[in-house]
């Protein structure tokens, strides 16, 4: 997955208070269409990438070449106030309304329509602001704003302090979640019990690393490299040992012991259909999370069609290999990390456009937290500094060293890393940086990922089994997730599905049921996102006939960049 800067915080848009006329003045009596687009744009960029300090960090290493000055140091604030957030989003999409599309270039017009897009599927989400959901295991800010608060970098001694002001109030904005989600429990709309024992541990497990917690080894790390003199170092030391003392940690005291209170009352242990307005609701985050445009029934369709496409292939190839052991952990010669990476990064060749040449460092997962985080992710860097990349891995999660390959391939080369800086160099509109398409940007990294299987060191029937067999297994979480939310399966529903398809450890399958009920629409941003790749693929080789070649098509959909498919569509043909 690629860890995105503004996860943790629930996105207001601001109401613009500039206007028409106020372009005139700046640029004189007869300013180009493009120009005040280009301003418009980076106007709304500056103000929605202030609104809280993790974003503009991770957005931008120096914020004043955008002449933002001085900006407030904040979490931002969770709201259940729908009718509030969906007025800023008519306002802003009455202002680039406002804006004549036919008169600009197509660049601006791209960018044009990617923002009425997102804009447009805000508004129909945060009809249901209450329905969201900040604390998710796994994906919730719990589990992720220590990762967030550990790779918050400093440039300089300002950061430092930046810092440690953000610290200072976590309190105040878990106690901000911790509210929402009081009101969702008013509203019949909280979490169900089991879910809440599940984020109560992850508290609890974070809470006890106490010394061994590595916001403390991280920061030492950090302030080594702004070269402070031995006593600065051992102020700030002591600083951020008391703050996470003093302020952190009794912000996850105060949120674990607040959910304590509400395990209870929630209303609804299943899928989202079972609530009132429900299907809508995951009707709005299914086109939100995945880009595409079908309904639900065709997402199906289309799903099922992919999955007996893979299982016909499957049972060719298997056919075909009959001696092959498919059972026995793969081993590669070299599994060492940094080497998976150069090696993947060298396949790109002939295959994809050259990637600009990066910095690359790979971390890992604190064992402590290996349970409550996801297997690897890729930390997306500022626009302005993109030559510094990192990705995490999570050895907890890594069986085998084929997982360590394709997984290296979905954060890094092919997938997340060189998709991210690829289109940064192409020097996109600021806007663009800060609108999240999940559908293209994880579809993407799956899509690369069961094509490193191929680039691989293994032999070819060997790696055509175990891609088309990821390939299904996805497929089965996305129709199993379509089931529970929208079709309203029951666990045994979901047990009785698996096992049609010869999974039969309901052990496992509970697990699966349990993830898919807290993160709605999760696994579909990755397979849907995947499949919708695979049919723009299908059109280009119709369309382009001999002309088709897969560098051709990957530049096309590469310099697009995140939009939804329909968009991406309309662009490359």
């Amino acid at each position: 997955m690629r860890k995105k800067r503004s996860l943790i915080i629930l996105i207001f848009f601001s109401i613009i208070l500039f206007t028409s006329a106020g372009f005139y003045t700046f640029f004189g009596p007869a300013p180009l269409e493009n120009r005040k687009f280009n301003a418009y744009t980076e106007k709304f960029f500056c103000q929605e990438v202030s609104g809280n300090t993790i974003s503009l960090h991770y957005t931008l290493k120096d914020p004043s070449q955008y002449d933002i000055e001085e900006a407030p140091v904040t979490f931002g604030q969770y709201s259940a106030d729908s009718d509030a957030m969906c007025a800023a989003v008519e306002n802003a999409l009455a202002l680039l309304g406002s804006h004549k599309r036919s008169k600009l270039s197509k660049e601006n017009q791209l960018t044009y329509d990617v923002l009425e897009s997102y804009l447009t599927s805000s508004l129909e989400q945060f009809q249901y602001a209450l329905y969201e959901e900040p604390l998710a295991p796994l994906t919730g800010t719990q589990a992720q704003l220590p990762i967030l608060l550990s790779e918050f970098r400093f440039y300089d001694k300002e950061d430092v302090d930046i810092y440690l002001k953000l610290l200072a109030q976590t309190p105040e904005y878990f106690q901000s979640i911790l509210a929402f989600e009081q009101e969702k429990s008013k509203q019949g709309l909280f979490m169900s019990e089991s879910r809440a024992d599940t984020i109560i541990t992850e508290c609890e497990t974070f809470i006890n690393l106490q010394a061994n917690n590595y916001l403390y080894s991280s920061f030492e790390s950090r302030i080594d490299d702004l070269h402070l003199s031995e006593g600065d170092k051992a102020v700030y030391i002591k600083k951020n040992e008391d703050y996470i003392a003093q302020y952190l940690l009794p912000a996850y005291k105060e949120l674990k012991d607040g959910l304590q209170k509400l395990r209870t009352t929630g209303t609804n242990n299943g899928g989202l259909c079972n609530l009132p307005k429900g299907s809508h609701y995951y009707e709005a985050v299914v086109n939100t999370e995945t880009g595409s445009s079908r309904s639900i029934p065709e997402l199906q369709k289309l799903t099922r069609n992919q999955i007996t496409e893979d299982f016909t292939m499957l049972q060719k190839t298997i056919t075909s290999s009959a001696d092959m052991d498919t059972t026995q952990k793969i081993t590669l010669k070299d599994s060492n990390p940094v080497s998976i990476l150069s090696s993947l990064q060298s396949k790109l060749k002939g295959i994809f456009p050259k990637p600009p040449k990066v910095n690359t460092e790979i971390k890992y997962v604190e064992k402590s937290m290996e349970e409550y985080l996801s297997p690897a992710f890729y930390m997306i860097p500022a626009i302005d500094s993109t030559k510094d990349n990192v990705i995490y891995l999570n050895s907890g999660h890594m069986p085998d060293d084929l997982s360590l390959y394709t997984t290296l391939a979905h954060e890094g080369y092919p997938g997340h890393l060189y998709q991210t800086v690829y289109f940064a160099n192409q020097d996109p509109a600021p806007i663009r940086s800060i609108l999240n398409f999940g559908g293209y940007v994880e579809g993407w990294a799956t899509y690369t990922e069961m094509l490193s299987y191929y680039f691989a060191p293994i032999e070819k029937d060997q790696a055509a089994i175990m891609q088309r067999n990821t390939s299904i297994l996805l497929g089965l979480y996305a129709l199993a997730d379509m089931g529970i939310h929208y079709d309203g399966w029951s666990l045994m529903d979901t047990v009785a599905f698996f096992q049609d398809f010869g999974i039969t450890d309901t052990q496992a399958i509970e697990e699966i049921y349990n993830l898919i009920l807290s993160d709605p629409a999760n696994y579909l941003k990755y397979y849907i996102g995947y499949v919708e790749f695979l049919e723009l693929k299908k059109e280009a080789i119709n369309k382009w006939g001999d002309n088709f070649s897969q560098e051709r098509f990957h530049k096309a959909v590469l310099n697009v960049g995140p939009a939804p498919f329909d968009l991406v569509r309309e662009y490359i043909f």
